[in-house]
Parts: C-alpha cells; sequence; structure tokens
C-alpha cells in the first residue's frame, strides 16, 4: 500500500491529538483544574484525551481510507471490464472481417473471368466488322460500362481480402501531396470542383508507404469531390504534429452525421446508390497497417473534414 493511501488515517491521529492538546490547553486557561487525591492531574488528563481522540481521529481515518481503496479497486475492475471487453469485441470484429476477406477473395476470383470474357464479347460487338447498329452499340457501351463497374468491385474486394504489404521508406510529405494533387486533377478535372493543396508548415518526413498513402489520399479527394458536387471545394493539406503527421482531406459538402461517423469506415457500409463501401475500409486497413488512425470531423464553415495521422518513425526527422 502506497503512503498515499494511508493518508487520512494519520491526519486522523494528528487530528485527535491536535484536539485533545487543545481541549486540555483551553481548560487550563478556563481555570478547570484536574485533581487525584489532591494532586495536580492535568497533564495525566491531557494524555488520556490526547490517547483517546488520537484513537478516534486514527479509526475514522483508517475507515476513509478503507472506502478510497475500495473506490480504486472499483475502479480497476470497471477499467479492466472495458478493456476487456473492448478486446473481445475487436478479436470478434477481426475474426468477422477474416470470414469476409476469404469469402470476398473467393467471389472475386470466381467473378473477374467471367467478366474479362465478358467484356471481350461487348467489346468484339461494337469493333466487329460491317456497321453497327444504333441500339446495339448502345447496348453494347452500356455492358461495358456496367462491366468496367463490376470489374471496380471485384478489385476493391481483392484489395479488402488481401494482407496489407507495406514498402517502407522515407516519404516527402509535401512531394505526398503534390503527387496526390496531380493524379487528382485526372479524375476530378473533368468537373467544376475546385482542388486546392495548401502549402506544408516545415517539411515534414513520413516512413511508410507512399504508394498506398497516395492510394488512400485518393480515394479520399475523390469522396470529397463527389460531396462537394458542382462548384464544390476540396483542400488537400498536412500538419505537423508531434511524433506523427496528418494529412488531411477536407471538402465543403453536406458532411457526415454523428451518427454515421463511427460506421461509415466499416466493410460493406456505404450511403451512396452504387457505392460498394469497400473504399474507406481498405483506406482504414493501410492507414492502421502504418500504426495511424483515420477520422472524420466537421470542417469550419460546413463539409467534412477527413484526417489521416500517421505516426513518424524513429530515425526520421518530423521537420527538415
Amino acid at each position: 500500500m502506497t503512503p498515499v493511501a494511508h493518508r487520512y488515517r494519520w491526519w486522523g491521529l494528528a487530528g485527535g491529538i491536535l484536539w485533545a492538546v487543545t481541549d486540555t490547553l483551553l481548560a487550563v486557561a478556563l481555570g478547570i483544574s484536574f485533581e487525584v487525591n489532591g494532586e495536580d492531574a492535568t497533564l495525566l488528563t491531557g494524555i488520556f484525551f490526547g490517547s483517546s481522540f488520537a484513537l478516534l481521529g486514527w479509526l475514522v481515518g483508517y475507515a476513509l481510507d478503507a472506502r478510497q481503496r475500495d473506490r480504486a479497486a472499483a475502479a480497476i475492475i470497471q477499467e479492466q471490464g472495458e478493456a476487456l471487453a473492448a478486446t473481445r469485441a475487436r478479436l470478434a470484429q477481426s475474426e468477422k472481417l477474416a470470414a469476409l476477406g476469404q469469402l470476398a477473395s473467393a467471389i472475386a476470383h470466381e467473378v473477374r473471368n467471367p467478366l474479362a470474357v465478358m467484356r471481350s464479347a461487348a467489346q468484339g460487338l461494337l469493333e466487329g466488322p460491317g456497321p453497327v447498329d444504333e441500339e446495339l452499340r448502345r447496348a453494347s457501351s452500356f455492358m461495358l460500362a456496367e462491366i468496367d463497374r463490376l470489374h471496380s468491385v471485384v478489385t476493391s474486394l481483392l484489395a479488402f481480402a488481401r494482407p496489407v504489404q507495406l514498402r517502407r521508406r522515407a516519404v516527402d510529405v509535401p512531394e505526398l501531396l503534390a503527387r496526390t494533387e496531380r493524379l487528382a486533377r485526372e479524375e476530378v478535372g473533368h468537373t467544376a470542383v475546385r482542388l486546392t493543396r495548401r502549402p506544408v508548415v516545415g517539411h515534414p518526413m513520413l516512413f511508410g508507404d507512399p504508394d498506398l498513402l497516395c492510394q488512400v489520399l485518393l480515394g479520399l479527394v475523390s469522396n470529397a469531390a463527389e460531396a462537394a458536387g458542382a462548384a464544390g471545394e476540396v483542400v488537400l493539406e498536412a500538419e505537423p504534429r508531434p511524433g506523427a503527421v496528418e494529412l488531411v482531406v477536407a471538402d465543403s459538402g453536406p458532411g457526415v452525421a454523428p451518427e454515421l461517423r463511427a460506421q461509415i469506415f466499416e466493410p460493406f457500409f456505404t450511403t451512396r446508390p452504387k457505392g460498394t463501401g469497400l473504399g474507406l475500409a481498405v483506406a482504414r486497413q493501410i492507414v492502421e497497417a502504418h500504426e495511424g488512425t483515420i477520422s472524420v470531423h466537421d470542417r469550419p464553415g460546413g463539409g467534412a473534414r477527413f484526417v489521416v495521422r500517421v505516426p513518424v518513425a524513429r530515425g526520421v526527422p518530423e521537420a527538415a
């Protein structure tokens, strides 16, 4: 038991002695005398009262210490219970994700080859000899578009099912944002969305897989551009933090409802009619493989703000 756990009993002991001394001195000051068989017994009386009050104070302090110990033990038990429940939930989630991953991988492998055959057939109809009927052209184009969409879904399933393998190296954060901006402009350049990359304070460095981190940021920018809509704005920036760097993608869209923020990173959860619900789940896998976190918040002025926090590894400077 630590000295702090005994503090009330010692304070009670000291308080009892002080009380007894004070009462004895007050009695003497008031002219009250204590005699036994004609002899002055003031000192003896003071010792008696001091012992009694000291014992009483010590017992009261002991009771308070015991109550404090019980509260501390209850808090520890509650904390350990919550940690155990969280561990069980994570284990159950891991088992569920492993099963989903195996199922997704099996489905993807079974679907990919037939999709390739169907795409080849649809492409052959468009490029066949002789003139192509307009109705056939529309049907073939529709088939190609849907096959490409299904191929994208299959690719997402495989990405989700496949374990993340990192090829770590020093990552220049401003260069990572510049690369993301270049690739993102090719995707959102045909829209009216304004994509802005803000200057990075200092020259922060990360130690991670630049290709996978770029993939995460590209997915976030694509989602942000869709959410922002016509004439909307998407902002790409980075903010150095102690021991980490936050990569931020913000948009001027409607934002993410608070009740959905705990679900949007779960596999197969989506609010879009044609979404697969795997983009943010894969992004979270990649970020967690970097021992980082991904979260969504409100953007000042309206909109959503996705924050990817990646720690800076030892040996890599936070700012050059």
